[in-house]
């Protein structure tokens, strides 16, 4: 399913996969405060890092001065990460401060996420307060004496709900009443609990009864919700002919262009099935960081424009 991402999305995205200056995909070496969320096995994690110009008295004065992050997701992650860097950067926030940035504050930077891809902007969110917790500990600050009281370890202590990603009830719990969520799909969509076997939304103690006790018993918005998105999901795939002139469109429209800005240009040599066989050429051909661009850039974009299950080959 293509996903419909705002100019700046798409633009923070382009940026970052072309490594242009200004943007923030790396990362800082011994940084002053590294925090990391998600799981390469699910197909989302990120690596958060920060440095900061250090008070000479007071550590809670310190202010971060570059950020950066790595990430396994896809372009709304990336987008996501970008966005939430330059909001740091920018507002020369302290640590503490920085915390106050919240996921409606990214993707409202982004000027909108379709609803599945919020949790990207979660994951940002759960990065940067990780990391501010390492600095914490770096520099000896206790957060409770600060009134911070989130706990990182709630994430891996208490019960498991979510077994496919590992996510506890208390952490569930509190992101239930941090993010105003009252449906299963508005969980799944935030922090992807549920998202993969669906086990756990109506088992004893799972995502529905979670909801019931923090919202009350459900009115059935939740039910009308999946039955939504089950309807969504079937919706009857493009044929072969459609995939390939959306394939064939996407790279017109949104990957020659980024090519050529550097000297290159690719073609297709193939389509079977979901796999596009492409070669680089011009400057792309030659270049070191090729097969990054082909992954990074070339797949992720026909993924999120065309089919999630594409992979591109190179040859």
């Amino acid at each position: 399913m293509p996903w419909q991402y705002s100019e700046k999305t798409k633009q923070l995205f382009m940026d970052a996969v072309q490594g242009r200056p200004g943007t923030h995909l790396g990362e800082i070496q011994n940084p002053d405060g590294l925090g990391e969320h998600g799981s390469i096995a699910c197909g989302d994690a990120l690596r958060f890092t920060f440095r900061v110009n250090k008070h000479p008295e007071d550590p809670t004065k310190d202010v971060i001065t570059e950020a950066k992050y790595l990430t396994f997701g896809c372009t709304s992650a990336i987008a996501a990460s970008e966005a939430l860097c330059e909001i740091i950067e920018k507002g020369a926030y302290t640590p503490i401060q920085a915390l106050k940035v919240q996921n409606k504050d990214i993707v409202a930077f982004l000027e909108g996420l379709p609803d599945q891809k919020i949790h990207c902007s979660v994951m940002g969110a759960e990065a940067l307060e990780a990391a501010v917790f390492d600095w914490a500990k770096k520099r000896g600050v206790d957060t409770r004496l600060l009134g911070i009281d989130h706990s990182q370890e709630e994430k891996e202590e208490g019960r498991l709900v979510c077994e496919c990603f590992s996510l506890t009830e208390p952490y569930i719990r509190r992101k239930i009443k941090e993010l105003g969520l009252r449906t299963i799909p508005e969980i799944t969509n935030a922090i992807k609990a549920g998202g993969a076997c669906m086990s756990c939304h109506h088992v004893p103690g799972g995502l529905q009864d979670l909801l019931d006790e923090a919202w009350g018993a459900s009115s059935g918005r939740a039910s009308a919700e999946a039955k939504k998105t089950a309807e969504e999901q079937g919706a009857a795939a493009l044929s072969p002919y459609q995939f390939n002139k959306k394939v064939d469109k996407t790279i017109e429209q949104y990957i020659r262009p980024m090519l050529q800005q550097d000297g290159g240009d690719m073609e297709i040599v193939d389509i079977k099935d979901k796999l596009v066989y492409c070669r680089l050429n011009g400057a792309c051909s030659s270049c070191q960081g090729a097969a990054q661009t082909l992954k990074m850039m070339v797949e992720r974009v026909l993924k999120d424009n065309v089919d999630e299950g594409i992979r591109v080959i190179q040859v």
